[in-house]
């Protein structure tokens, strides 16, 4: 993290303001330094995440992260987890995680994290930056926080 993220718990805490997803997500990753990154939501009825914010992503590839199913792509093997999933290289993922499409970002270090709360999925929110990078784990918790922050918007 180069910066402080306490800005964006004030953001979700504020009651009395519906979400700006973009900016939401904005401050996220300038707090994270990272240059590319979306929120997904899950409708729970079709049990898809549903693309609610981006940046950074190629207006090409917007087709193919507009709706994501459980389980495919790192949003959803990360919601399907219930856990973050992280790659320190996209472009050499040895995982089988990351979707070849998602390689056309040129995005290197990246994570996406479960949107949850009281163990219910809502959502993912994925950052990444264009370098390698592993995502430490204090970075890590503290995206959790904020997805779990985002979940209590979402359910307020």
């Amino acid at each position: 993290m180069t910066s402080d993220t306490q800005p964006i718990f004030d953001t979700l805490a504020d009651k009395g303001s519906a979400i700006d997803w973009n900016r939401l997500l904005v401050e996220i990753l300038t707090a994270f330094d990272c240059s590319t990154g979306t929120i997904h939501t899950l409708d729970r009825e079709s049990q898809l995440l549903h693309l609610k914010a981006y940046q950074g992503i190629p207006e090409f590839l917007l087709p193919k992260m507009t709706v994501i199913p459980i389980g495919k792509g790192m949003a959803g093997v990360a919601a399907e987890r219930k856990r973050p999933v992280q790659i320190c290289n996209l472009q050499t993922d040895e995982q089988g995680v990351v979707r070849p499409s998602a390689k056309e970002t040129e995005v290197k270090g990246s994570i996406t994290v479960p949107l949850m709360v009281n163990d219910q999925l809502h959502g993912t929110l994925g950052i990444a930056k264009l370098l390698p990078y592993e995502f430490t784990p204090k970075e890590e918790e503290t995206l959790m926080k904020i997805g779990e922050a985002i979940s209590r918007k979402i359910v307020s």
